[in-house]
C-alpha cells in the first residue's frame, strides 16, 4: 500500500474510530436524537428476527461498535474495501438522525445541520472511493473478463491444434491405405 493511501485511509477512518468509541461509552447523550430513526427501524428489525434488540441505546452501541471496528480495519488496511462499505452503511442512519436540517426552523441550527449533513455526504463519497480502490491491481470485473478472454483463446488454440492433428492423422491413414501389404 502506498503511503498516500495509508495516510488517506487513516485520516478518513479517524472520525469513525473516535466517535465510535465515544458513542459506545456514552450512548445516552444521543438517544433523543436517534429515537425518531430507531422508531422507524424497529418494526423492520422485529420482522427480521424477534430476538434482535430494538431499544435505542443498544442500537446506538451496536452502530458505534461497528464504526469503531470498521474504522480500525480501514485505518490498518485490513479488509479496507469491505470496511469502507460498512462505514458508508453506518453513516446513513447517523446522518439522517443527527443532521435533519430540513426540520430546523432556526436559521443558525439549520445552517449548522446542513453543513454537517454535507460533511457526512463528503465522507460517504470518500468511503465509496475507498471501497472501489483496488490499489492499482485489476478489479474483479477486469480479472473475470480477462480470464474469460484468455479461456476463449485457449479453446480456439486447442480446436485449431486438434483440427491440424486430425488432418495429419487423416493423411497418414490415407497414405497407409495406399501402401501395399
Amino acid at each position: 500500500m502506498t503511503p498516500v493511501r495509508s495516510l488517506a485511509r487513516a485520516m478518513l477512518s479517524g472520525i469513525f474510530v473516535v466517535s465510535g468509541a465515544r458513542n459506545f461509552a456514552d450512548p445516552g447523550r444521543l438517544t433523543p436524537t436517534a429515537k425518531p430513526v430507531t422508531d422507524r427501524v424497529t418494526p423492520l428489525l422485529e420482522r427480521t428476527h424477534p430476538r434482535i434488540p430494538t431499544d435505542t441505546e443498544t442500537l446506538i452501541r451496536a452502530n458505534s461498535a461497528v464504526q469503531l471496528g470498521a474504522g480500525l480495519m480501514l485505518a490498518t488496511g485490513r479488509f479496507s474495501r469491505p470496511a469502507a462499505l460498512v462505514l458508508a452503511g453506518t453513516l446513513i442512519p447517523v446522518t439522517l438522525a443527527g443532521h435533519p436540517f430540513w426540520r430546523n426552523d432556526d436559521p443558525a441550527a439549520k445552517q449548522s445541520n446542513q453543513i454537517h449533513f454535507l460533511k457526512n455526504l463528503g465522507l460517504f463519497g470518500g468511503l465509496l472511493l475507498a471501497a472501489a480502490d483496488t490499489e492499482g491491481k485489476p478489479g474483479l470485473h477486469w480479472r473475470a473478463s480477462h480470464r474469460i478472454g484468455h479461456s476463449r483463446r485457449s479453446v480456439r488454440r486447442a480446436v485449431r491444434t486438434a483440427r491440424r492433428e486430425a488432418r495429419i492423422a487423416m493423411r497418414s491413414a490415407a497414405t497407409a491405405r495406399r501402401l501395399p501389404g
